[in-house]
């Protein structure tokens, strides 16, 4: 099947149905929800063209304000915990902590979730500075076309995150990149993409749509269309029918949940958890996961298991403000 000439001739059905197929044989019928915990809002290299951070770096006096509080970024893995949703990865802007600083980090989530986590923290060299806290890098290449990713990404040279991947491998670690769709790219530069996931024998990849922010040269542009997006994570499934498929969609576009899944999709991300749980938008993705066929793992509605759980006294405070934005929206009429 030759799957880009099948997206061409916008044959998406067709894609799908053999996605759908592939999905449940090699995957199972559960959808996981993820959430990538942020590290900092500051990032030194801060220009690529579609991210909200480089609209910040010329706002940002002292990077070191822009960082989080620890205990906030470990209440939020705990809060993960008791909803049952995994942690898709940490990010941070270059040089927002030091690798000793996300090493610490990392293992602390570690001991309250019991899993390992992703990281996904730009160009690095230090890789065999980290232990078993960590389950795979993530290297956010954004489009696999070489061109169009200089352009947009010109901090970022993809040759330089393909050697950070491989020797990511050769530590020992899973390897991940991320891609936005609606930034430029033609449905020819699957075969660039397509190339890189062989290349690199990645584990799993993250499809987002583009999210125009204001103050980019995207501001006016309009997110890729639901079924292209489809087709795309379709093609993706169809090829590479092991590979991990995690897609993110936004609050104004939760419609794309369901096509998302019947193309591959094995986790959904891109929420923004403490103002969508309880309320009509986390009970929707809920049904559009029922809808698909699927069994959710985890939870937007569940306020008994938001509030069980032991966790350390400094993060109580942290945990507590976070339990109390989402009753808030608990309460909200629906």
């Amino acid at each position: 099947m030759n799957v880009i000439k099948y997206l061409k001739d916008q044959r998406i059905l067709n894609l799908l149905e053999k996605a759908n197929k592939i999905t449940l044989m090699e995957h199972g019928n559960t959808i996981t929800l993820e959430r990538a915990i942020f590290l900092s809002w500051w990032c030194e290299r801060g220009d690529c063209a579609f991210c909200y951070m480089s609209t910040q770096k010329p706002l940002i006096k002292d990077p070191k304000k822009a960082r989080r509080n620890v205990n906030a970024i470990l209440a939020e893995a705990e809060i993960c915990k008791r909803i049952g949703w995994n942690i898709e990865f940490l990010s941070g802007g270059y040089k927002s902590f030091t690798t000793n600083e996300i090493k610490y980090i990392a293992k602390s989530i570690k001991d309250i979730t019991g899993s390992p986590v992703w990281l996904n923290i730009g160009i690095t060299k230090d890789l065999e500075e980290y232990g078993d806290e960590v389950e795979g890098i993530t290297g956010a290449i954004e489009t696999a076309n070489p061109r169009l990713q200089e352009k947009l990404c010109p901090s970022k040279p993809i040759n330089q995150i393909v050697e950070m991947l491989e020797v990511a491998e050769e530590i020992g670690f899973k390897k991940a990149i991320t891609i936005i769709l609606g930034i430029g790219e033609t449905i020819r530069d699957l075969e660039h993409l397509f190339k890189l996931i062989d290349d690199l024998k990645l584990d799993r990849i993250i499809f987002y749509s583009l999210n125009p922010h204001k103050g980019t040269i995207f501001e006016e542009a309009p997110q890729p269309p639901s079924l292209y997006y489809a087709g795309v994570v379709a093609a993706t499934r169809i090829k590479f029918p092991k590979l991990k498929i995690i897609t993110g969609t936004w609050i104004d576009n939760l419609a794309n949940i369901g096509p998302l899944i019947l193309a591959g999709a094995n986790g959904l991300t891109k929420f923004p958890l403490f103002k969508m749980f309880g309320t009509r938008y986390g009970k929707r993705v809920e049904e559009e996961v029922k809808w698909s066929g699927r069994k959710l793992k985890g939870t937007f509605t569940d306020t008994q298991k938001l509030l069980k759980g032991e966790s350390k006294e400094k993060l109580e405070p942290f945990i507590k403000r976070y339990i109390d934005m989402c009753l808030k929206n608990h309460k909200q009429p629906h």
